[in-house]
């Protein structure tokens, strides 16, 4: 056995120099070139953080409006895309089919091999607005329904509710929707990202990248969680067994999704955000499900708080959050990526501009070297 110390999982390895975020230790914020996260989410449209991450700035206005026109114009699966969805197992996951479809566009784009500066901004946009199509149509046809293309009338987030269900929720709906996107799209070093950027420095292109991510993601330890816990809030039911659930649950050691964060100490930072968004959501949709659920939340959060000390972290609230807004909990996780396209491919530019191929050392605990007995022998 070697002498060296490992760092399982990782832990506490420094793999790289990034600009894109950072969870500032002073404030405890996650932080996006630099700008709280918190203050992105309630000051500025989804679009106008996704143009930040790529382009290092906030935008001007007029920046913002060419932003907004280029992804538009790159709104528009092809008729082959959507054949290809409508062949897909329909009991597979739908991070599956994501997978599967983002590899379809990696084969059929002629510039899939420009790793220039300029031909992964361009895939990354063309990604940005055609991913959430995929996303949609795969929803739709999963619940026996026609797909519905993208329109060039509507807003990023306004669109995405147009293809999944042929209308727009309310402003606030969308707001939290909105607000989501932001919250999810960038953290640092997280296993997905790291992913993708071990592909990239391969010098493979952005399209395989992004794939690796997507299957990364899809693990409930990361992405998936926000599936799981709503899975969690609907097994505990109603807010009158919330904290009953929780204590037992405590007491046979369960694994609680939806709490702890590995870089998080003292909460994670993107949580009051959302959680206010998510309750003023409630409010307008005012149904006795929403409150319902609402008050599990609360429950649940506060007696894990009170009892470990332990904090939600940011798949809580928006499981619930997205599931109001009418989406099956399946299409939680390729929600997320419709956000985190936006992280994966900034690493997947930083990385390419300053490539070195990410291969570290094993720590061998197998047998040591030994002479082959012939089988006549054995």
């Amino acid at each position: 056995m070697s002498d060296a110390e490992v760092k399982y999982g990782l832990a506490g390895v420094v793999a790289d120099d990034t600009a894109v975020s950072k969870v500032m230790p002073e404030t405890n914020s996650l932080t996006y070139r630099g700008y709280a996260v918190e203050d992105l989410a309630t000051k500025c449209r989804w679009d106008e953080v996704a143009y930040l991450i790529w382009n290092k700035e906030l935008p001007t206005r007029a920046q913002l409006a060419a932003f907004q026109q280029r992804e538009k114009n790159e709104r528009g699966i092809s008729a082959d895309m959507l054949k290809l969805i409508g062949m897909l197992n329909p009991k597979a996951h739908p991070m599956d089919a994501l997978r599967t479809c983002v590899s379809f566009l990696g084969q059929a784009d002629p510039t899939a091999e420009d790793s220039s500066p300029k031909g992964l901004y361009d895939k990354s946009l063309r990604m940005f607005a055609q991913i959430p199509e995929i996303v949609a149509a795969d929803f739709r046809v999963r619940n026996g329904k026609a797909p519905i293309g993208a329109t060039k009338d509507l807003g990023f987030c306004e669109n995405f509710f147009h293809m999944c269900f042929g209308k727009v929720p309310s402003p606030e709906i969308v707001k939290c929707f909105d607000i989501s996107m932001t919250l999810y799209a960038e953290h640092s070093f997280n296993a997905s990202t790291f992913t993708a950027r071990t592909i990239a420095s391969s010098l493979s292109d952005v399209y395989s990248a992004v794939t690796g991510a997507i299957g990364s993601l899809k693990g409930p330890l990361h992405g998936g969680a926000n599936e799981a816990v709503m899975h969690l809030l609907k097994e505990v039911g109603s807010a009158s067994n919330a904290e009953a659930w929780m204590m037992d649950a405590l007491a046979k050691k369960k694994n609680i999704m939806g709490f702890g964060h590995r870089v998080y100490k003292k909460g994670d930072s993107r949580v009051p955000t959302m959680t206010d968004a998510f309750k003023k959501m409630v409010d307008v949709i005012g149904t006795a499900e929403a409150r319902e659920y609402w008050e599990i939340s609360r429950i649940l959060d506060a007696t894990m708080v009170r009892e470990k000390g332990i904090y939600p972290n940011l798949d809580f609230p928006t499981g619930p959050a997205y599931y109001l807004m009418g989406f099956d909990i399946p299409i939680f996780t390729p929600i997320f990526v419709i956000s985190r396209i936006t992280g994966w491919t900034a690493h997947v530019m930083e990385q390419r501009a300053a490539n070195k191929l990410v291969r570290p050392l094993s720590n061998y605990v197998g047998v040591p070297q030994r002479d082959v007995v012939p089988i006549e022998m054995r």
